[in-house]
């Protein structure tokens, strides 16, 4: 199965507040995101049905293998494109808002090089 952009958010989201709480519940998704009960209980069904997500009895979320190698790829990206932007003298808010649009769509060797020229640029610094 092939994930589409929302796919992607909603597994990056899963694994960001499993950082911070173990127990993430389909609510917690929902407000976090800002989207309806019953999208994001139609998104984790899509999500469980890719083998991307497993719920407990108590409707934990959890991530697959799969789902956690895609939400920790799409993650690093967030992550790395905002931090470089800023570098660049974007502000934090426009930052992120275009990293999360940017971190979907850019291949793998693009998102490598701006990976290791960061690294190049951070080191640099230190």
């Amino acid at each position: 199965m092939h994930l589409q952009e929302s796919g992607e958010m909603y597994l990056e989201t899963i694994y960001v507040l499993s950082q911070k709480n173990q127990n993430v519940r389909a609510i917690d998704v929902g407000e976090h995101m800002g989207f309806s009960k019953p999208s994001v209980s139609r998104a984790v069904g899509l999500l469980k049905s890719g083998g991307y997500v497993t719920a407990d009895e108590d409707g934990h979320l959890h991530l697959t293998e799969d789902g956690r190698e895609i939400a920790v790829k799409i993650y690093e990206r967030h992550r790395l494109l905002t931090g470089w932007l800023v570098r660049l003298g974007v502000d934090e808010a426009t930052a992120s808002a275009d990293a999360c649009k940017m971190e979907h769509h850019i291949s793998d060797i693009s998102f490598e090089a701006i990976k290791r020229h960061a690294q190049t640029y951070q080191t640099a610094e230190e």
